[in-house]
């Protein structure tokens, strides 16, 4: 294989802002910040890199690409991410999976599932 994930890039009309809550939710760092125009978010572990990118017209509608994130407690994290400006879209069940889709400050959505406990 020659291909390695290394960023995530989202749009936006204020990648410093979006790059700062991103940052706070998933406990990462501004790493790079190039004068608000393109802003790096270094995550802890080996996963990859968010960045953000200022546009002047973001894509209209729904993102085609999203975040699936995990976490012990999903209705806690979020309840925590609604409480730190995320907005709850909806509650999904499919074959007894469950997660909840939520969208960003900048109405990106993304996804918190619960992680399976390890064996």
């Amino acid at each position: 294989m020659t291909l390695t994930l290394g960023m995530i890039t989202a749009d936006t009309t204020d990648a410093l802002r979006l790059a700062r809550w991103w940052a706070d939710q998933v406990g990462g760092t501004i790493e790079q910040e190039h004068d608000g125009w393109y802003v790096i978010v270094g995550m802890p572990g080996p996963t990859p890199k968010l960045a953000f990118q200022k546009v002047t017209d973001p894509t209209p509608g729904k993102n085609r690409l999203h975040l699936d994130l995990s976490a012990p407690d999903r209705e806690a994290e979020t309840e925590r991410l609604v409480a730190a400006g995320a907005t709850l879209v909806e509650r999904q069940e499919l074959q007894g999976h469950r997660w909840n889709v939520l969208s960003d400050p900048d109405g990106n959505q993304f996804c918190v599932y619960e992680a399976p406990e390890s064996p």
